[in-house]
């Protein structure tokens, strides 16, 4: 029996982010840096030959089965997997197909890395794998983001889609007509090793919808003061990016720390009462900056710290309600393999 997986990286988004969102790069184009990590999602497809779709999501206590056809409707229920599919048979089989798809994510749900950006992308990958689609890099992201943002209509960025597809460190250019250039930074292996033995990586436990996050942040960019903030984020991906070359870290982190509060400023929401005590309590203990990891509101949060006293916030942060979570800088994106 053929098995096919495919394993796609979460990414943890360093600057820029927000500015991928269409309403604002259209008009302005959107910089963004960011770069993957070894968290993943996990897809397992198994082709089938009695005409039944099944889609398991036990991490999120989700299962279906269908008969099937060239079209799944709607319900509520794992629909992020039947668009997927209706995609691939609209696109490309112009016929049902048969088989059963199991995932997983290493973190849960609304947690800040991009994590339904990446199952989709994820799944695509195992389509592709499973049936020798003609699709590129750019092309899995860009159907991933039309899947997402337009078939679904979930409010976001493109950012996500790129990064899980490229993966590595990536700065990231969008412009209006959802044209998108992803530029691979040659990071060198010792400055990329520094950056990680600073950075702690902290889950609130506090899980949210980014697309409600979103949702409000369009409806600020109206606002002078929220305009102005994220042409700050915008210019704050540049200046790390140059500051990364250099292995500047003293800039990197002021450079996190005026990224977050500009942050705030745009809408908020980003943050609230629990962020702002672990903020401070990171900061205390040992933090240079930090900032949360995606939309906000909750989800990882990460930290940047001397390498000295990250042992000490780590005991720290673990004493809260949330958890440290281990990780680590990866270079590959998006792959698959049948067994």
């Amino acid at each position: 029996m053929k098995i096919i997986r495919s394993q796609t990286p979460l990414r943890l988004g360093l600057a820029g982010g927000g500015t991928d969102i269409n309403l604002y790069c259209d008009k302005y184009t959107g910089y963004v840096l960011n770069t993957t990590i070894s968290l993943y999602i996990h897809c397992t497809l198994i082709p089938r030959d009695d005409n039944t779709i099944i889609f398991d999501s036990p991490d999120t206590n989700s299962y279906a089965k269908y008969n099937s056809k060239l079209h799944l409707e709607n319900d509520g229920n794992l629909d992020i997997f039947k668009a997927v599919y209706n995609r691939i048979v609209k696109d490309f089989t112009y016929k049902p197909l048969s088989f059963s798809l199991h995932t997983y994510s290493d973190v849960p749900s609304g947690s800040g890395l991009g994590g339904s950006s990446t199952l989709v992308v994820g799944i695509i990958q195992a389509f592709t794998e499973w049936l020798n689609l003609p699709l590129g890099e750019y092309d899995i992201a860009k159907l991933a983001y039309e899947i997402e943002r337009e078939d679904l209509g979930i409010v976001g960025g493109a950012q996500d889609q790129y990064a899980a597809t490229f993966g590595g460190f990536n700065f990231m250019e969008f412009y209006d007509n959802k044209r998108v250039i992803v530029n691979p930074l040659r990071i060198k292996n010792w400055i990329a090793s520094e950056l990680e033995s600073r950075v702690v990586l902290y889950f609130t436990n506090i899980t949210r919808e980014a697309k409600d996050i979103e949702e409000h942040k369009k409806g600020k960019l109206g606002d002078s003061k929220s305009l102005e903030a994220m042409h700050a984020i915008k210019q704050d991906a540049v200046a790390m990016k140059e500051a990364l070359f250099r292995a500047d870290f003293d800039t990197i982190a002021q450079i996190l720390g005026k990224s977050w509060k500009s942050k705030k400023i745009i809408s908020d929401i980003v943050s609230n009462d629990e962020l702002d005590r672990i903020y401070n309590l990171a900061m205390e203990n040992g933090a240079y900056s930090g900032k949360t990891s995606g939309a906000g509101a909750g989800g990882f949060m990460f930290f940047l710290v001397d390498p000295i006293k990250k042992y000490n916030l780590i005991k720290i942060l673990n004493q809260q309600s949330g958890y440290v979570q281990d990780f680590s800088f990866t270079k590959e994106g998006a792959k698959s393999w049948k067994l």
